[in-house]
């Protein structure tokens, strides 16, 4: 069959074998336009099978991978996603909701909840003992992951006006040390074959971004066995050159206690801890230290020295000596950080670094931990820092505003004092902020 293009009158054979799937025209291969077939007077019904299907609109959600029971959850975290949320909240009496950089915001469009709308919405995606575990006591953590957008730590809970929830997007691409810019002296820590690392934050500052990251260097650069001790499971590590063994706490061991006790029979060489709850944890973490390990854990502390303060003080006043000069042995590194909104959009972490220099391990040896700034102040040719320092530098690089540093500081008069010493603004400041600093690092 031969048809004639009436736009440049090219002559087209056509296959009759293929008209059948072409029933009403072909693309003149000369210039694009549709040449209608003899007999066939309808417009194409359907684009040539080689044509792609336009791209969806860069502001439309991605549509949800989920089915029946979960599929409008899967919706909502498809959502969150799309709009680079860090948190999804479900709560009875409320529609859904986002953290997106730092503030809760209503979803448009969507209804307020009732207790049976929340239940019906949420139980689907818990695992089967988790349900049971809600239901005994009201409270639940696990992990839900949709394959190729993210994994979710998800904590159920009721409240007064019925069940809620509350969801934190955890990236399925790791976020590499490189990428997030921490120094060549945090780096070196996880270089170290034995010691104590801490990073601390408060909740939601990125404690687990960071771990995952020193956890990610490792197994790029060593040949080592890590077993991590999660509640829940958060970022999923592959083996690269290491051996990686994830334990979740209440799926493959009852507790951090029994996991990490478990840990020293069964051959590690980095051990990481997702929370130091409780003394006999820390007190084992620190021991596994000192046997030639080297420990990650977290703590919920705002500031390095508080950190080593809040270690010690966790044990009766009787251990309290031996446990300074076992944490001044072991302690290697601690850092703490905040996460701060930038300016034009998203957040960025705000680091203080502690390094566990022999003067450092003397300090706490000596009890005399409130002198730890000053140090701190002083070493900054072995890598470490305030978080005061941090923020003004931030400021003077016009990523975080001074408002902004200010709110999230903890020593606040010794921030005004720091913006002032690197001649920035403070005359927004009110006027008691500037009283003299009691070192709230301490």
């Amino acid at each position: 069959m031969q048809a004639n293009c009436p736009q440049c009158g090219h002559t087209i054979t056509i296959d009759d074998a293929r008209v059948p799937d072409r029933p009403f025209g072909v693309k003149c291969p000369k210039c694009s336009s549709v040449v209608k077939l003899p007999g066939r007077s309808a417009e194409p019904a359907v684009a040539p099978a080689h044509v792609p299907e336009p791209a969806p609109l860069p502001a439309r959600p991605a549509a949800p991978v989920g089915s029946g029971a979960t599929a409008a959850m899967d919706e909502l975290f498809h959502y969150m996603c799309h709009e680079g949320a860090s948190d999804l909240h479900i709560s009875a009496g409320s529609p859904p909701m986002l953290r997106h950089d730092g503030d809760i915001k209503i979803i448009a469009g969507r209804p307020v909840l009732d207790g049976a709308a929340t239940e019906k919405l949420l139980l689907p995606i818990a695992p089967e003992r988790n349900r049971e575990e809600f239901a005994r006591r009201h409270d639940t953590d696990f992990a839900y992951e949709i394959p190729g957008l993210a994994r979710f730590r998800c904590n159920f809970f009721m409240d007064r006006k019925g069940m809620g929830g509350v969801f934190r997007q955890i990236p399925t691409k790791i976020i590499s040390a490189e990428q997030m810019g921490l120094s060549k002296e945090i780096m070196a820590l996880c270089d170290l074959p034995k010691g104590l690392v801490l990073v601390t934050g408060p909740t939601g500052s990125g404690k687990s971004t960071t771990l995952c990251a020193l956890i990610d260097h490792i197994n790029k650069n060593r040949t080592d066995h890590i077993i991590t001790i999660e509640d829940p499971l958060e970022f999923v590590h592959e083996n690269k050159k290491c051996l990686i063994n994830q334990r979740q706490v209440g799926e493959h061991t009852n507790s951090f206690k029994d996991a990490l006790r478990a840990a020293l029979r069964e051959d590690p060489d980095i051990v990481l801890v997702g929370e130091m709850r409780d003394l006999e944890t820390v007190a084992i973490a620190i021991e596994t230290a000192e046997t030639g390990h080297l420990v990650f854990g977290t703590l919920h502390t705002s500031s390095a020295p508080s950190t080593v303060d809040r270690i010690i003080d966790q044990f009766p006043s009787d251990r309290q000596g031996q446990i300074r000069v076992m944490l001044a042995e072991s302690l290697k590194g601690v850092i703490s950080q905040v996460l701060c909104k930038k300016i034009g959009g998203g957040r960025v972490p705000v680091l203080e670094v502690l390094i566990g220099t022999p003067s450092v391990a003397n300090l706490i040896r000596e009890g005399k931990v409130f002198q730890i700034p000053s140090i701190m102040q002083t070493g900054k040719k072995y890598g470490m820092c305030l978080m005061n320092e941090s923020f003004a530098e931030l400021v003077k690089k016009k990523v975080v505003a001074p408002q902004e540093a200010y709110d999230r500081a903890v020593d606040k008069a010794g921030l005004l004092s720091t913006f002032k010493k690197n001649n920035i603004d403070t005359s927004w400041a009110p006027a008691e902020a500037g009283a003299p600093s009691v070192n709230a690092q301490a």
